[in-house]
């Protein structure tokens, strides 16, 4: 076997002719690249599956890298609240963050919302961003409506012209007030907003709360109230509304009411004589005086009988359902108190006990004012006709409200 092998070897190494031995060895070459592969669509789909390939791992490189930035801490130092615009676009509004330094990379903003889908979703309104906010917090405070809760509130037992007035002073709700509402067709509450609200909006919202509490309270009211429609209820109510600010008292004060009209004694409220002398603009500024009480006007519950054509005030709910189901008393008579309550009689001998208690009272702690003025611009002098009758009328006896406090002790 060996010397087969070597002479095989030697076949290659010895030439057979001088010419033979000059020249070159035969090398076998590699086999040439088939036609198919030189074919110029296999070509251009190999350089569009390299530009694929090349294309997803820079997405992926710039994917992981708009992650980092968009979830990392932003540039805002400090809370701030931005507005952004009705009809803002996606670059409208990375504008807005970016002259506001809530952002400072509009380019990555742009890119989340687009990879989020969220471009649709984003809502003008008034937003607070936390100091430092990432841009996805930012993106998701937009997207998600988180804007700025604003409030109005309006205390029971203003007039609509007085709550008007606050509507104009407000400087967040936008628009004009065309006119001034309905007395007692505005519910007291507190209202949440937002930037953009109109003041017409703000009063329809008032007037639909209103509408609907009535409803609910007229459905429970006592059956044997001396009241037929759930307008003369508001009428009552803002009675009540204005005599008294004590919780506590709103039922009893209403049931003086109720029944007075049942025995068709007159309201005589203090608040009605303030309506009927100034309407809407809701206060005097200054005690009533005796000419007043005996001034005829349509809502002067001392020369009119039962209720007046209106309500005198926006009642809120608390009132509307004390006049609804007032107290079962026989009282038909409030004096002031001194403490900020009143009390309450059931009988005119017993008022006028009240009434001389707390004359009393405000003799230890002011003196006597009765020589001070003449009685017919003195709040604290009583009218003669009503000091202390021995037999009076019925439709004469006061049950003084708790406004102008000074005049109301005089009856």
């Amino acid at each position: 076997m060996s010397g087969t092998g070597a002479s095989k070897t030697n076949k290659h190494l010895t030439p057979r002719s001088p010419r033979t031995a000059l020249e070159p060895d035969t090398v076998d070459m590699p086999p040439s690249r088939s036609k198919r592969a030189r074919h110029p669509f296999v070509v251009i789909g190999n350089a569009i599956i390299t530009l694929f390939v090349l294309a997803a791992v820079v997405a992926a490189a710039a994917l992981v890298l708009g992650k980092q930035r968009f979830d990392a801490p932003g540039p805002l130092a400090e809370d701030r609240v931005v507005n952004i615009p009705r009809g803002s676009g996606i670059r409208d509004i990375s504008d807005v963050l970016m002259r506001e330094g809530v952002i400072d990379q509009p380019w990555v903003f742009v890119g989340g919302v687009l990879v989020l889908k969220a471009r649709e979703d984003l809502k003008a309104g008034e937003y607070q961003f936390k100091a430092h906010a990432s841009l996805r917090d930012v993106v998701a405070t937009i997207v998600e409506g988180r804007v700025v809760a604003h409030q109005f509130t309006v205390p029971e037992g203003l007039t609509s012209e007085q709550i008007v007035a606050r509507l104009l002073d407000d400087d967040v709700l936008t628009g004009n007030i065309k006119e001034i509402p309905r007395e007692g067709s505005l519910l007291p509450d507190t209202y949440n907003f937002n930037r953009g609200v109109t003041r017409e909006q703000m009063i329809q919202r008032m007037q639909q709360s209103e509408q609907r509490v009535l409803k609910e309270v007229w459905d429970r009211h006592s059956p044997d109230l001396p009241i037929k429609t759930p307008e003369q209820l508001v009428v009552l109510a803002s009675l009540v509304e204005k005599e008294t600010g004590k919780p506590e008292e709103r039922t009893r004060v209403a049931a003086v009411f109720v029944n007075r009209l049942k025995q068709r004694m007159r309201l005589q409220s203090d608040p009605t004589i303030i309506y009927g002398l100034v309407g809407g603009k809701g206060t005097l500024g200054r005690p009533i005086m005796k000419s007043e009480i005996d001034q005829p006007t349509p809502y002067n519950t001392y020369q009119i009988d039962g209720l007046p054509p209106g309500p005198i005030a926006n009642p809120g709910r608390a009132s509307l359902e004390a006049a609804a189901n007032p107290a079962r008393t026989r009282e038909l008579y409030f004096v002031a108190d001194g403490t900020g309550g009143h009390a309450f009689a059931e009988t005119y001998e017993q008022h006028q006990k009240n009434v001389a208690r707390l004359r009393a009272m405000e003799a230890d702690q002011k003196g006597d004012q009765k020589d001070q003025a003449p009685a017919d611009a003195q709040a604290a002098a009583p009218p003669p006709t009503a000091a202390a009758p021995a037999a009076p009328a019925p439709q004469q006896r006061r049950a003084p409200a708790r406004h102008n406090q000074n005049t109301q002790t005089g009856h």
